[in-house]
């Protein structure tokens, strides 16, 4: 294994993990609202009056910070060992995840984890566990 030392951003992803907590915690605080994604996105599927307004601009505000981020500063491109069949596949798996695990990372291992939720610490646990084997079982036994 090597590191993109070019890619390395320790200072970047620290002030990003801080504006991530700032804004999870403003969002309870100010809408007692829980700011796990697949909630967000799968009520907007299930559509309740008066519910799609904030539903709509959380998600619009996830596409656009990136986009204006790069306005200001210089995004590395990822470079994604997979091709579309693997990376579909995998979200295949994380949206049937998410189900199963009643929430996703941010749901879990933002939100639950830092509000002491034992479910949440459980389920974050399960889900890295299970992103380890898989790695493993892909790229050490399989060679993918």
């Amino acid at each position: 294994m090597t590191i993109d030392w070019t890619s390395f951003t320790p200072w970047r992803s620290l002030a990003g993990g801080v504006l991530i907590g700032v804004a999870v915690a403003l969002f309870v605080l100010l809408n007692g609202r829980i700011a796990g994604v697949s909630g967000v996105v799968g009520g907007l599927l299930n559509g309740k009056r008066g519910d799609i307004g904030w539903r709509l601009a959380f998600i619009a505000g996830l596409a656009g910070a990136p986009l204006i981020y790069a306005l200001f500063a210089m995004v590395p491109t990822p470079r994604i060992d997979a091709g579309m069949t693997m990376v579909g596949f995998a979200g295949l798996l994380v949206g049937v995840g998410t189900r199963y695990g009643c929430g996703c990372t941010s749901g879990h291992g933002v939100c639950g984890i830092s509000r002491g939720s034992r479910r949440s610490l459980v389920a974050t646990l399960a889900f890295m566990c299970a992103g380890f084997a898989t790695v493993f079982v892909l790229r050490h036994l399989m060679g993918v």
